[in-house]
């Protein structure tokens, strides 16, 4: 089999985390892009970029890439791809996709046409004239930018912030890619003490102990391409098997969760729970005004309720008020707080030692870090 490329979607701002982990996977050729990854490999790369990333939105074959100005450039390009190569006869593949900056502004049109060039291409090879697309799911997925258009099939199915943990959630939870790229940022090791003070479904708490114990994300899950014809069963059993030998059982990783709402701090154990790791993460009801740890390290990491998500913006400013007073300078401590308002270091009463632009779903943040004594 020729060696195939692909694309790993991302969170703005998680670039060059994500091309990190990928390359510490073994992976080779990776480049970052704005928006998103780029990778070579096998099918046996395939599998472990699902099954390992922490923070990749899916992963995707890029089939294809090229200009197009107008629709009979988009049906020639997506009808030069081997389309026959992946999908079978009987095989589903819809389309969705995006188009920015584009003269090919219309995404129902531009759906029709890729549809189009591909059933004629399959029909074609498969010498008939209707495919009943009642086999296993291949999803096309396009991106036309500036008159750019890459070429995708989705090998993810369900988005890989979805671990398989968190079916419940509290009110406006943090994705989990986002709350693992600040455990990344926060420098989360195997012996690191975590603690959340506003702990809600405890996404960020468990994304912790999932990296520090270096648990695969995706063990627990499946994925559309494990129904996929041509991708050999041996390769998942191969990228599951390894992932399972490099978890961290010595790992001195330990957590605490906190929440002012007991519903909350009920959910958090009940997700570690559900993700293998509850002797790790510690929960209690208990206010931002009572917090008074006496570790000799730890990382605070947090999403604190704000304007857009739980509280009108008075109220999180007086939260942030209450943290600057709690959240002590100290060595070997450090806090690392997402937020989107940009008066927070004001309100907070200092400023923070570095920040990270990065996105809460549509909401731009930052990650204010604080760890110098």
């Amino acid at each position: 089999m020729e060696r195939l490329k692909f694309a790993a979607p991302c969170l703005f701002g998680v670039e060059g985390i994500c091309a990190d982990e990928l390359k510490r996977c073994g992976i080779e050729n990776v480049a970052a892009e704005n928006g998103r990854v780029t990778f070579e490999g096998d099918f046996n790369t395939l599998a472990r970029a699902n099954i390992c990333s922490r923070y990749a939105e899916r992963i995707q074959i890029l089939l294809g890439e090229f200009p197009v100005y107008d629709f009979e450039d988009l049906f020639s390009g997506v009808s030069r791809i081997c389309w026959e190569y992946f999908i079978g006869e009987k095989d589903q593949f819809p389309v969705k996709g995006h188009s920015v900056s584009s003269r090919l502004s219309s995404l129902p049109a531009c759906q029709s046409v890729i549809k189009k060039a591909v059933a004629k291409r399959l029909g074609a090879k498969y010498h008939t004239s209707w495919l009943e697309e009642s086999g296993s799911l291949h999803q096309i997925q396009f991106l036309i930018m500036k008159d750019h258009c890459s070429i995708m099939l989705d090998t993810s199915g369900e988005g890989l912030h979805k671990r398989g943990y968190r079916a419940d959630a509290t009110i406006a939870p943090i994705r989990e890619t986002l709350a693992c790229a600040m455990a990344e940022l926060s420098r989360v090791r195997p012996f690191s003490t975590v603690i959340d003070p506003f702990c809600g479904s405890g996404t960020i708490l468990i994304e912790s102990a999932l990296k520090a114990l270096n648990i695969a994300p995706g063990l627990r899950r499946s994925f559309a391409a494990e129904k996929w014809d041509i991708i050999p069963a041996e390769a998942w059993r191969t990228e599951r098997e390894r992932a399972q030998d490099l978890i961290r059982h010595d790992a001195e990783f330990t957590a605490y969760g906190y929440d002012i709402d007991p519903a909350a701090a009920e959910l958090t154990a009940a997700n570690a729970k559900k993700a293998g790791v509850e002797k790790r993460i510690h929960t209690a009801v208990r206010d931002i005004r009572d917090f008074d740890e006496d570790f000799d390290r730890a990382a605070v990491i947090c999403n604190p309720p704000y304007g857009e998500r739980l509280l009108d913006m008075e109220q999180a400013r007086e939260l942030y008020q209450i943290m600057g007073r709690k959240f002590m300078k100290r060595d070997g401590w450090s806090y690392s707080i997402i937020s989107p308002d940009d008066s927070f270091e004001k309100t907070f009463g200092r400023p923070a030692d570095k920040r990270r632009k990065l996105y809460n779903g549509m909401i731009r943040c930052q990650v204010y870090m604080y760890f110098k004594k």
